[in-house]
C-alpha cells in the first residue's frame, strides 16, 4: 500500500508531497533530491523507451512513403528528418533542468520545461500540441493494432481457401480486445514500473521489422532485381497530378510521424537516475544510439519494401498484403507488432495519465477517492485510476472504430505535431536558456532551421487533411 509523507529536503526546501513504499520513508538513500523516490533509470532503459516509442508501426509505411517521393528524395528525406530529430532532441534534452546540469531544479514533463524557459502562452499552447498528439497517437496505435490482429485472420484465411476469398471481417470486435487489454496495463502506475513492458516491446518492434525486410529482400530477389523509379510514383495510370502532389506531402507527413518521439522526452529523462553523469548527458547518448538503430531499420525496412513492390507499395507492408506467404511468418511479424503496440500505447499515454492524476491530488490532497492504492506488483490501483484510466482507453477506443484509415491519421498526426514539439520548442529553450545572442550566425541557423520545419509540417498537413477528405467521402462509421 502506498503511504504519503511530508519529505523535506536538508537544504531547507519547502517540503514536498511524495509518495514512497511504507517504511522507506524516512530513509534519504531511497529519495533523490527533489524528495522523490529515487528514479533508478539508465542509459539502456532510457534507449528501451526511445525506440518503443520511435520504432512503431510507423515504419511499415515508410515503403509506401518510398514510392511517392522515388529513390532520390525518400531515402534523403529519411536522413534529414534522422539529423533533424537527433539535433532537436539533444537540445530538449539540457532542459530538464532549469540553470545547472546536475543540481538545477528539475522539470517533471515538456510543459515544466516550457514553464520554466518561455512561459506565457507557450505553456498552454505546448499542452494542447503534446496531449492532443499523445491522445491521436493511442487512437493511431489502436487502429494499428486492430489492422494487424485482423491480418492474421486474414492471411489464414487466405491460405485456407486462397486469394480469391475476399476474406473480410470487422475490425471492431478487435480494437474492443486492444482496449481491454489497455485498461489492465493502464493500471501500471508510472513510467519507471514499465521499462520491462517497453524492453519487450522494442524486441517486438525488431521482429516485425527483421521480418518485412526479410521478406522484402526475397521478393526483390524472386523479381530479378530492384522496382521504383529515381522520381517515385508516374503520374498517369490512375494517378492524377493532383493526387501525386498529396501524396508526396503526406510522405513527408509518415516520415515525420516515424521519428517522433520528443513530445515524451523530457518524461523518459525523469527515469534516469540522478548524476553522475547528468541526465541531459545520459539522454543525449540514448538518443544517438536510438536514432541511429531506427534510422539503419528505416532505411533496410523502406528501401527493401520499395524495391520489391515498386510504384505498388502497400501502405502497411505486413497488413497490405504486398505478402501472402509464408502465412505462418506473416503471423508471427504481425502478433509481434500487435504486441509492441501494446507497450508503445502505454510509453504514450503515461504522461496524460500522470498529468491528470496530478491535477487531481492536488485538487483534493487527502481524498481517499484520489491517493488510496493497493499495490500487486508492478500495478497499483485506486478507485480514481481505475475510473479515470478505464474511461480514457474507452474514448481512443470508440474515436478509432470512427476512423480505421490508418495511413491518413499516420501523415496528419506526424504533421501536426512535428514543427512544434520536435522543433519549435527545443530551439526556443535553447536560445534562452544558453542566452544565445539575436542575430548571431547560432541563432540565425536554429530560426532557419524552425521555418524550414514548420513549412514541411504545414505542407504535409495539407496533403495529409486532402486524403482524410477523399477516405471520409466513401467511409461509413463502424464499417471497418
Amino acid at each position: 500500500m502506498a503511504v504519503s509523507h511530508n519529505v523535506g529536503s536538508k537544504h531547507g526546501v519547502a517540503p514536498l508531497e511524495v509518495s514512497v513504499e511504507a517504511g522507506n520513508g524516512g530513509a534519504a538513500e531511497w529519495l533523490d533530491d527533489d524528495g522523490r523516490p529515487r528514479r533508478t533509470g539508465t542509459f539502456w532503459t532510457a534507449s528501451a523507451h526511445i525506440v518503443t516509442a520511435v520504432i512503431g508501426s510507423g515504419v511499415l509505411s515508410l515503403a509506401w512513403a518510398i514510392a511517392q517521393l522515388g529513390w532520390v528524395a525518400g531515402p534523403a528525406a529519411m536522413l534529414l528528418f534522422a539529423f533533424v530529430t537527433y539535433y532537436t532532441a539533444t537540445l530538449l534534452a539540457e532542459c530538464y533542468r532549469t540553470g545547472d546540469p546536475e543540481t538545477g531544479k528539475r522539470n517533471y514533463t515538456y510543459m515544466d520545461a516550457v514553464r520554466s524557459n518561455l512561459g506565457g502562452a507557450k505553456v498552454a499552447f505546448c499542452g494542447v500540441i503534446q496531449y492532443a498528439n499523445l491522445v491521436g497517437v493511442a487512437i493511431g496505435y489502436t487502429i494499428a493494432a486492430s489492422i494487424s490482429m485482423k491480418a492474421v485472420r486474414r492471411a489464414g484465411c487466405f491460405h485456407a481457401h486462397g486469394h480469391a476469398d475476399p476474406c473480410n471481417s470487422s475490425s471492431t470486435p478487435y480494437m474492443i480486445l486492444f482496449g481491454v487489454v489497455q485498461i489492465l496495463f493502464s493500471q501500471i502506475p508510472d513510467f519507471d514500473q514499465i521499462w520491462w513492458l517497453s524492453i519487450v516491446a522494442a524486441v517486438m518492434s525488431f521482429t516485425y521489422s527483421s521480418i518485412g525486410l526479410s521478406l522484402g529482400i526475397a521478393q526483390t530477389i524472386s523479381n530479378g532485381g530492384f522496382m521504383g523509379s529515381l522520381t517515385g510514383i508516374s503520374i498517369g495510370a490512375g494517378v492524377t497530378s493532383t493526387q501525386k502532389i498529396w501524396h508526396t506531402l503526406q510522405a513527408f507527413g509518415d516520415i515525420a510521424f516515424a521519428y517522433s518521439f520528443s513530445n515524451i522526452l523530457i518524461e523518459i529523462q525523469d527515469t534516469i537516475k540522478a548524476p553522475p553523469p547528468s541526465e541531459s548527458k545520459v539522454m543525449q547518448k540514448a538518443t544517438r544510439l536510438s536514432v541511429a538503430t531506427t534510422t539503419i531499420f528505416y532505411m533496410l525496412c523502406g528501401c527493401m519494401g520499395y524495391a520489391a513492390f515498386g510504384d505498388k507499395a502497400p501502405d502497411n507492408l505486413l497488413t497490405g498484403f504486398g505478402f501472402f506467404e509464408p502465412f505462418w511468418l506473416i503471423d508471427i511479424a504481425n502478433v509481434a507488432i500487435v504486441v509492441h503496440l501494446v507497450g508503445a500505447y502505454q510509453v504514450f499515454c503515461q504522461p496524460i495519465f500522470a498529468f491528470v492524476e496530478r491535477r487531481a491530488a492536488a485538487a483534493w490532497p487527502d481524498s481517499a477517492f484520489v491517493s488510496q492504492e493497493l499495490r500487486v506488483g508492478p500495478f497499483a490501483v485506486s478507485v480514481f485510476r481505475l475510473t479515470w484510466r478505464s474511461s480514457f482507453v474507452c474514448v481512443t477506443t470508440v474515436v478509432a472504430m470512427l476512423l480505421p484509415f490508418f495511413g491518413n491519421v499516420v501523415g496528419f498526426l506526424g504533421a501536426v505535431s512535428f514543427w512544434p514539439l520536435t522543433v519549435y520548442f527545443p530551439v526556443e529553450m535553447y536560445i534562452k536558456q544558453r542566452r544565445v545572442p539575436r542575430g548571431s550566425t547560432k541563432w540565425i541557423c536554429l530560426q532557419t532551421l524552425s521555418v524550414s520545419c514548420l513549412l514541411v509540417s504545414v505542407a504535409a498537413a495539407a496533403g495529409s487533411i486532402a486524403d482524410v477528405i477523399d477516405a471520409l467521402k466513401v467511409y461509413r462509421p463502424f464499417s471497418g
